[in-house]
């Protein structure tokens, strides 16, 4: 097998790159045509490089694999510049070569012998019908132009996937606010300060943690910031930290100067799950990271920037502690900085995470397991690990973001479509029961108000628990009376057809 590899996965073979292993390799296979077969891009054997031509393979990779600049950055380097100036001087107008060459001398910072002017139409680095892509930014020499999610400093990739094309078509987040603004205006309120509620209850829940009154309320005075679209500096993230924390031995005062790690139940080394970048590199990134959140939510999609800011936040990992609690709030910071979200509105991304736990950990371990083969662990004692990063810095730099923003992208749209829907729903049937019962009947507010949360929360039945807890309090017929009155809420609203 690996001597029928071809473009991406041959270089990593062939010159040993520190670098993850690609989704769909390419293959030598006995077919007549470039096409996927079961997980692979199966190749003619006819249109194969040749194995020991490498500048050939990255040719071939970027032509039929896309671009994956964690290997580019890795192998082109080793590429002898001699090799590119004669093939450059050969095929003056190949937009593939003038790729190859303007990230030759990006990654080398060195400057290729050729002083003829580029020929041909300027090319896009990443083609738009494939990948989601920001602003272009000309390289005039090679009329080259970077059009990625970032810089070549930090740049992560997102693919047109069908799941993706679905859900951005969706238009979620236009959604929301004719969603909102449909509402009258107490309603409205009352569904925001729910949302603000228990998206800090899932944003603690998620980590297994039941807060205090007085954290929680700290964590919805820090959603409400998300709203100031303050930019994101190391003063501002920390301040959050400090904020989401109430351990004030756990307050960071700037990105971590230590390594940290995430482990599971398991004992020693086997237990490490994942280890973020060094911090001097996770600095540097933390920056880059940073400048593409302010920026890219007024760039393209928002909920994409929101996703590629939450999750390559939580991968850098900049403090030791409180990282997957900003992670998310970093959700809410990208719709708001895009505009998107207005009058406070605030999407429960993180109720509906809490609910698909298991595609949440799927979503980051699409990066994080794979990086986890890059880091030597040795079991020092029972306090201490010696950890050791064997891969490139590029590992880091440059990631898959695909099946990180499709999964925030959903939780947006489930945010939407059930959790802030369906709370809206059980408000209304609460108000009508409240007062179809209060018309008819005298009943303690207090009492009444509990009566019917519990009826509702059991499909419209007050149980012969609740019936015998209220007896002294609430005339039997009361009970019967809004069992009706609720069944026949609920019923309609079953009933109603689905209007996608």
């Amino acid at each position: 097998m690996m001597g029928n590899m071809v473009g991406y996965a041959h270089l990593i073979n062939e010159m040993r790159l520190k670098a993850i292993g690609v989704k769909n390799p390419a293959l030598i296979q006995p077919v007549t045509r470039i096409e996927r077969i079961n997980g692979a891009l199966a190749v003619p054997q006819a249109v194969a490089p040749e194995a020991g031509d490498f500048l050939a393979h990255i040719i071939f990779a970027l032509k039929h694999e896309g671009v994956n600049l964690s290997i580019l950055a890795q192998a082109l380097p080793r590429i002898e510049g001699r090799l590119l100036v004669e093939a450059i001087t050969q095929s003056p107008t190949s937009g593939y070569l003038r790729k190859v060459c303007f990230l030759w001398e990006a990654y080398s910072e060195l400057l290729l012998d050729y002083t003829d002017k580029p020929r041909g139409p300027g090319v896009l680095l990443f083609d738009p019908e494939r990948y989601i892509t920001g602003p272009s930014v000309r390289n005039n020499r090679w009329r080259v132009d970077f059009n990625g999610l970032g810089t070549l400093q930090y740049c992560a990739t997102v693919e047109r996937t069908p799941e993706v094309r679905a859900l951005l078509d969706y238009d979620i987040l236009g959604r929301s606010k004719e969603f909102i603004a449909s509402l009258p205006k107490e309603m409205m309120d009352r569904a925001i300060n729910w949302a603000y509620l228990s998206e800090t209850d899932s944003s603690f829940a998620i980590e297994k943690e039941a807060p205090s009154q007085q954290k929680s309320e700290r964590f919805v005075q820090l959603l409400r910031q998300a709203h100031d679209r303050q930019p994101l500096t190391e003063d501002y993230l920390v301040s959050l930290q400090n904020n989401a924390i109430s351990q004030p031995l756990e307050w960071a005062m700037a990105f971590r100067h230590e390594q940290n790690h995430l482990t599971n139940s398991f004992r020693g080394a086997a237990g490490v799950t994942y280890i973020p970048p060094p911090p001097d590199l996770c600095r540097e990134l933390m920056f880059e990271l940073m400048a593409f959140a302010n920026r890219a939510p007024l760039e393209l999609d928002p909920l994409v920037a929101a996703g590629i800011a939450s999750f390559g936040f939580v991968f850098l990992h900049p403090f030791m502690d409180g990282n997957g609690r900003l992670s998310r709030f970093l959700i809410h910071q990208a719709l708001c900085c895009s505009g998107a979200l207005e009058n406070g509105l605030l999407l429960p991304v993180s109720v509906a995470m809490k609910r698909e736990e298991q595609r949440y950990l799927e979503a980051l371990q699409s990066f994080s397991k794979p990086a986890r083969q890059f880091w030597d662990v040795r079991w020092v004692d029972a306090d201490n690990m010696s950890l050791n990063f064997t891969g490139d810095p590029s590992l880091y730099r440059y990631w898959d973001a695909t099946e990180c923003v499709a999964f925030t992208l959903e939780m947006a749209k489930r945010a939407l479509e059930v959790e802030l829907r369906e709370e809206t729903e059980y408000l209304q049937r609460y108000d009508t029961l409240l007062k179809v019962v209060n018309e008819n009947y005298d009943v303690r507010g207090s009492l009444l108000s509990k009566l019917i949360m519990q009826c509702l929360d059991q499909n419209g039945v007050v149980s012969k628990g609740r019936r015998k807890q209220y007896n002294g309090y609430i005339q039997e017929e009361v009970f019967d009376f809004l069992e009706g009155h609720a069944q026949a809420l609920l019923a309609e609203a079953y009933a109603e057809p689905d209007d996608e």
